[in-house]
Order: C-alpha cells, then sequence, then structure tokens
C-alpha cells in the first residue's frame, strides 16, 4: 500500500488512464468486427464505409498510446487488401 501523497495520486491516475484506454481499445475492437462482419458478408460497398470509419479510430488509438504505430498500419493494410478482394 502506498504510503507518500504522491504515490496514492499516480495510483488514483493509473486507474483512470486504465478505465479511458480499455474503452478506447474496446471502441477500436468494435469499429474493426464490424469491417470483419462486413468482409464475411461479402457486401463490398459495406466493408468499404465500414474500414473508412475505423481508419480514424485506429489512428486514435496510436494518437492516445494505446496501439504502435506499425500494429495499426499492419491490421488496416490486411483489413483494406482484404476488402479490396471482395468481389
Amino acid at each position: 500500500m502506498a504510503h507518500h501523497k504522491s504515490a496514492k495520486k499516480r495510483i488514483r491516475r493509473n486507474d483512470r488512464r486504465a478505465e479511458i484506454n480499455r474503452r478506447r481499445v474496446s471502441r477500436i475492437r468494435t469499429f474493426v468486427k464490424a469491417v470483419e462482419t462486413a468482409i464475411s458478408s461479402g457486401n463490398k460497398e459495406a466493408a468499404q464505409n465500414a474500414l473508412r470509419e475505423a481508419q480514424p479510430e485506429m489512428h486514435r488509438g496510436v494518437r492516445g498510446g494505446v496501439l504502435h504505430k506499425n500494429t495499426v498500419a499492419r491490421r488496416l493494410s490486411r483489413l483494406s487488401a482484404r476488402v479490396k478482394a471482395i468481389g
């Protein structure tokens, strides 16, 4: 257990940041899942629209520090290749 005032504050802050980061990652997963379902349904236009909505959300994850830049680039590249391969 923390005894210093600054350590207690750091624990409170870490808890708040962890909650925010969990929400960010969850939101990104939801957007990616929407792209995945559109791809599996075979609807190219819906997949393109879902990918267009997912891209800025994933880049916000990079800016927020919850995902690595290269991870997002790789995932977007793979998703866009799969969207492009439809029909």
